[in-house]
């Protein structure tokens, strides 16, 4: 049997659902594949960053994810003992949620099945070949060996990408050197939420969000007696009671243990999130030290940044080079992880010269700008694009747009709202009827509203802005530019949205 798609996702983890939810919005033919037949019980990742907050609010489904999840304002940076203060980022939402990957998925899921996703469980891929206007899967199913071609392929399928190995992308980087584990477990007593530090290592223990781990507490260890255990050595419930007791005192009661997992801090970056007609996304793009739970959120990010990409290539309109800016943009929030990640595993360090500098750096991150520069890393929040587009000379250009409170002509609206349907919107902020008559060329793509800012507002400072269908700024004018303002909106429109 074979089956022709506009986009074949492999890997149905969030960032594959999220994807292909994307591609979906944009009326594309997209087929997700996943190996697994049914969902996985264990969750990896159990927050969900600011960042990832904002782009799940702009697509009108933040409310589901808050309902199951529970919000916290703080994070952590390499386990120190001064917490990142998330209260204080510039966000509509200045906090983690706490919620299962489990849940994460499931949300995910429903909102692909709504949008019309085909979703095929129990499919492993096998190979990937490019041919020249299509890629073949060979895909090993419940009834057998099959083929199937699409014009596209993300591979989401994560760490070990059957994608990424088969279209012979390379995926650089460093070996495991340092290893910790975690066990999901029910304990004797309730405990109240702890992250501890001394000299023979660092325990954090929380209960599981809730949902369908009630009752279950997770703790995940770094023992400096056990950091040199490989990763294909099982972890015990026995090891995890003795860790944690040497390390502080007790072992809480540990006992029934749900999951238990070892990992380790293996750090690599694939060379290229493109070729061709193959695309890569998430872990099957990155892979890391778990250190701030950035893992899962970087993946969903990657998915924001190339759904509409994507789409606007299969959709015919793509202007040159708006594919290949996917991998012009991310992979340096991919380098960028790595680094912080790799930076934070060396601070786990229980020497007494290693104390000292988790000490001077806890000291550190109590000062205001350090703790902020340090949340808005570990957020997201400080990723903005440098795209080499035309007409970018304004400093708005590639940050992330602002949400805020708007009077338009079609009502009161905050920004985020205006962007649910994924397109191109153009706010005139200064009544121009030019800006706006240049738009509506672009009503294929582009929404053109009018609208006015509160008094006060950065918006308030702008004429217009250019905002993509990912919540980034691609273009922005003020009253400084007044006079190639018309010249410099045509060009950017043609440079993001193809031609009018």
């Amino acid at each position: 049997m074979t089956v022709q798609n506009d986009v074949v996702v492999v890997g149905g983890g969030p960032v594959g659902m999220l994807l292909a939810s994307e591609l979906a919005l944009a009326k594309v033919r997209v087929r997700v594949l996943e190996q697994r037949r049914t969902r996985t019980e264990q969750s990896r990742a159990l927050t969900v960053h600011p960042r990832s907050l904002e782009i799940l609010d702009q697509r009108g489904i933040l409310d589901r994810f808050r309902r199951r999840g529970a919000p916290l304002p703080t994070a952590h940076f390499a386990w120190l003992d001064t917490p990142l203060d998330f209260s204080r980022l510039d966000t509509p939402h200045p906090y983690t949620l706490w919620l299962a990957q489990t849940q994460t998925e499931a949300l995910l899921e429903e909102r692909a099945r709504e949008l019309g996703v085909e979703i095929q469980r129990g499919c492993s891929v096998v190979a990937v070949e490019e041919r020249e206007d299509e890629v073949a899967l060979r895909v090993e199913g419940p009834e057998g060996q099959a083929e199937e071609r699409a014009r596209y392929v993300v591979g989401c399928d994560g760490a070990r990408s059957a994608v990424r190995r088969s279209i012979g992308i390379g995926f650089p980087g460093t070996e495991t050197t340092v290893t910790a584990f975690l066990g999901d477990v029910e304990l004797d007593d309730p405990l109240r939420p702890f992250r501890q530090t001394t000299s023979r290592g660092s325990v954090l223990a929380a209960p599981l969000p809730p949902g369908d781990h009630e009752g279950v507490y997770r703790f995940v260890v770094f023992d400096p007696q056990r950091t040199h255990v490989s990763t294909s050595e099982p972890v015990t419930l026995e090891e995890l009671q003795s860790s944690v007791a040497r390390i502080i005192g007790r072992d809480f009661g540990m006992r029934n243990p749900r999951w238990l997992s070892r990992f380790g801090n293996a750090t690599r970056l694939a060379e290229r999130y493109r070729r061709g007609r193959v695309l890569l996304a998430g872990d099957a793009a990155h892979i890391h030290f778990p250190a701030g739970g950035q893992g899962l959120n970087v993946g969903l990010q990657d998915a924001m940044n190339l759904g509409w990409k994507l789409a606007a290539e299969v959709n015919g309109w793509a202007p040159p080079g708006l594919l290949d800016s996917y991998h012009d943009e991310r992979h340096p929030v991919g380098e960028a992880l790595g680094r912080n990640t790799e930076a934070q595993t060396k601070l786990g360090d229980f020497s007494e010269a290693g104390m000292a500098l988790r000490d001077m750096m806890s000291e550190l991150l109590a000062m205001e700008p350090v703790n902020r520069r340090l949340s808005e890393l570990i957020s997201a929040l400080d990723v903005a694009y440098s795209t080499g587009k035309a007409a970018e000379s304004h400093p708005w250009v590639g940050r992330r747009a602002p949400d805020r409170a708007l009077v338009t002509d079609r009502g009161a609206a905050r920004l985020y709202e205006l962007l649910h349907a994924a397109r191109f919107v153009l706010l005139d902020l200064a009544d121009a009827a030019d800006l706006r008559a240049a738009g509506a060329a672009w009503s294929a793509r582009v929404d053109v509203v009018r609208a006015t800012a509160a008094p006060g507002s950065d918006l308030a400072a702008l004429d217009a802005v250019l905002v993509r269908p990912d919540g980034h700024v691609a273009w922005a004018t003020d009253a400084a530019r007044r006079a190639t303002r018309l010249a410099d909106l045509s060009s950017a429109l043609e440079s993001w949205c193809g031609p009018a």
